[in-house]
């Protein structure tokens, strides 16, 4: 099933061909061991938004163990972004990524159509197939079927988002409720096991990992390429996830592993690198371990003004 319909108020406000947008991937750290206060990070989505960010992402991460190292809980993403959704107005709400074959389409439906009814439409649904085989053990399936599990679900959540009186699959008296709402776009985080040819035909957008800039390059131009083969004329929005170590002052980037540790002066150069590299939308995950979590939203802030001549 294409992606189809007219893009919602949300996908319009953070994708944009020729503007760069930024988001902030809850939660912003201290530093990477440091604790979490979860309400402290619901009041600093609303913090992001009067900063003129344009999206909040969060990630979902079902279950912790030895696999997988990062030792905070994510919360439920459902629930943080009901969280969010009650203190904020305009700003996007994001998954990054919902573990599709983890999930159950029809639960995932009611979500999101959940969401969408609280937060005024603002959901963009990030999908991932998930990669840590402790995990799909753990829900009893196999991680070598995610591709398939992947495609099987995206249909039928898809079919569910768009046509909620007729759910595929089931009796004509099964329906999805509450029916008012608008069916939120479908985001690939990741490959996801698919073909880029797939991902731009069936979804409304692309999210990558940070590359090096030549890569990013070629990366851009092959989707670029899949979007013009398989969905002709259409917009495809691309959009990449950027780990950020902000420290105090003016220093340049050096590399890190998925990213950059960086002064202003160096934030100001990536953020103008990576918007001629093509990327519509950066899924930023911060931390700072000179900065509080809101005087790193203040400095990127800042910086995007002065990368683009624009809020973020």
């Amino acid at each position: 099933m294409p992606a189809a319909g007219p893009s919602p108020r949300s996908f319009d406000q953070v994708f944009a061909e020729g503007r760069l947008s930024l988001g902030v991937v809850l939660p912003v750290r201290r530093q990477p061991d440091a604790p979490i206060d979860f309400r402290e990070q619901i009041a600093l989505a609303r913090r992001a938004e009067e900063l003129g960010f344009a999206a909040i992402w969060v990630r979902d991460v079902p279950l912790n163990g030895p696999w997988y190292p990062e030792i905070i809980g994510h919360l439920d993403p459902w629930v943080a972004l009901g969280a969010v959704s009650a203190v904020t107005r305009s700003i996007a709400l994001g998954t990054a990524a919902t573990v599709l074959p983890l999930r159950h389409p029809w639960h995932l439906a009611k979500a999101a159509a959940s969401v969408q009814a609280l937060s005024g439409q603002r959901l963009l649904l990030g999908l991932g197939s998930g990669d840590r085989p402790e995990e799909f053990a753990a829900f009893g399936l196999r991680s070598e079927d995610r591709r398939t599990l992947f495609r099987e679900k995206w249909e039928k959540l898809q079919g569910a988002l768009l046509h909620p009186q007729s759910l595929p699959g089931l009796p004509d008296s099964f329906e999805l409720r509450p029916t008012d709402f608008v069916p939120p776009p479908l985001i690939v985080i990741g490959s996801a096991g698919q073909s880029l040819e797939w991902i731009a035909r069936h979804a409304a957008g692309w999210a990558t990992y940070h590359r090096e800039p030549e890569q990013q390059r070629d990366r851009h131009h092959l989707w670029r390429r899949a979007v013009d083969g398989a969905a002709p004329g259409q917009f495809r929005s691309f959009s990449v996830a950027l780990h950020l170590s902000i420290e105090r002052g003016s220093g340049a980037a050096t590399a890190i592993p998925l990213g950059y540790r960086t002064g202003e002066t160096g934030l100001v150069s990536i953020l103008a690198e990576q918007r001629d590299l093509g990327v519509h939308h950066l899924m930023l995950n911060l931390e700072s371990s000179t900065l509080e979590p809101d005087e790193s939203l203040e400095l990127v802030a800042a910086a995007a003004a002065r990368a683009t001549g624009t809020s973020s």
